[in-house]
């Protein structure tokens, strides 16, 4: 890409299809039980509290360990 060429802005919808896609979205991410989105939540903390480079404040369970 040369320095000189524009960036492609994203198609732009307006209206009924605009709200359809929308709704469409909102409906798949609201549709993910509790369950799943707390699972998921376990194992990303968990992950990330193993990375001993990781920034900020430590957890306190790790720090009662040590």
């Amino acid at each position: 890409m040369k320095a000189g060429d524009p960036t492609k802005l994203p198609e732009c919808r307006e209206g009924a299809e605009a709200f359809h896609r929308f709704d469409e979205g909102a409906r798949q991410i609201l549709s993910v039980p509790h369950s799943v989105i707390a699972r998921r939540e376990r194992a990303y903390k968990k992950k990330s509290a193993a990375n001993p480079n990781r920034r900020g404040p430590k957890s306190s369970a790790k720090r009662a360990s040590e």
